[in-house]
This record gives structure tokens, C-alpha cells and sequence, in this order.
């Protein structure tokens, strides 16, 4: 018998714009699996500031967390996050970008990007570092190219967490499933 085929749904956003709400949301929603941010359990770890080549390893552990919970999904599994997101903070930060990096972008797949708003209030968390709002719509603008650049069918996901949950379910049965919403 034939398993069907695992879609994956990427939520890419600057940082404090719901990301792991919504993939917690959804996968609550659909019974489905979440890939948790691997850069939170990685930088309590590491207890200092981030240097260049952690951010190879933060990508490494995200597309094996990513593998894993593929493995125990039955039709959806929700990434909160993906090398994108490594991408963009290497490249501000330092300069250059990892080629492991931009290899395993172009290997991976999405069925949808679901792309975060920056109309929710700022969350304080010392793991981010950018609350200045045109900040925010600066890294907003940049995963929304990234999105476009892509090829994968997207959508941008704003409002109350209702809301974002609502449209991001319509969006999944719509691109995903086929299903007029």
C-alpha cells in the first residue's frame, strides 16, 4: 500500500510575528506534527553570543529535527522556520553565507509558505534582537523576496492568532488539499 505523500508547510517570518504559536496552532488543528525553532535549544546550549560557524550547526539541527518529525507525520507536518531564516542572519550579520547553506535550500521543499506579518506587538525575548518596528518590515520584506524567490505557492498570514489560524488552515485545504474554502 502506498503512504501518501508528507506536505510540508514552511512559516517563515522575522522574529516575534507568531511563528511557533501558529505551528503549535495548526498542528493542534490538523493532529499533525510541528518542527520546533532548533536555534532556542541550540543557543541556550551554547550560553554566549553566536558566532559565524554556529550558524551552519543551528542549520544542520533544524533539517534534522525537520527529517524526524516528517518521519512521524501521516499527511502534514508545520516547520516553524527553515535555513532561510539562517540565510538572512548570516548574511546581515556577517557578510557571507555558509554554500552548505544555500545548497540545502535549493534540495528542500515546501508545498506553502505561510509568511508572518509584523502586526503583532513585540514580544521581549533575549534571544531576539531587532524590535524596532521598520526593522521588523525590513527582515518582513526580505523573507517575503526569499518566499517569492522560491517557487513554492505562498501566502501572507496577518491579525489577531484566530485570524492567522483561520486563514492558514483555509490556505492549507485550498493549495495542499485542493479544497475550495
Amino acid at each position: 500500500m502506498l503512504m501518501p505523500p508528507i506536505h510540508k508547510v514552511l512559516i517563515l517570518g522575522p522574529e516575534s510575528t507568531g511563528k511557533s504559536t501558529l505551528a503549535e496552532d495548526l498542528s493542534n488543528h490538523f493532529k499533525e506534527p510541528w518542527v520546533e525553532e532548533y536555534a532556542r535549544e541550540y543557543l541556550e546550549e551554547i550560553a554566549r553570543p553566536y558566532v559565524y560557524e554556529d550558524l551552519v550547526e543551528i542549520g544542520k539541527g533544524q533539517m534534522a529535527l525537520e527529517d524526524r518529525k516528517s518521519l512521524e507525520a501521516e499527511r502534514l507536518v508545520f516547520c516553524d522556520t527553515d535555513l532561510r531564516v539562517i540565510q538572512v542572519w548570516s548574511h546581515y550579520r556577517f557578510e557571507k553565507v555558509d554554500p552548505w547553506v544555500l545548497e540545502e535550500i535549493q534540495k528542500r521543499t515546501y508545498d506553502l509558505i505561510l509568511l508572518t506579518d509584523v502586526d503583532l506587538p513585540w514580544a521581549p525575548d533575549p534571544q531576539r534582537e531587532y524590535p524596532e518596528l521598520e526593522m521588523r518590515q525590513f527582515f518582513l520584506d526580505w523573507y517575503q523576496w526569499l518566499a517569492i524567490d522560491s517557487g513554492f505557492p505562498w501566502c501572507k498570514i496577518s491579525g489577531s492568532r484566530e485570524k492567522r489560524l483561520k486563514d492558514s488552515v483555509n490556505h492549507i485545504q485550498k493549495v495542499i488539499f485542493g479544497q475550495k474554502t
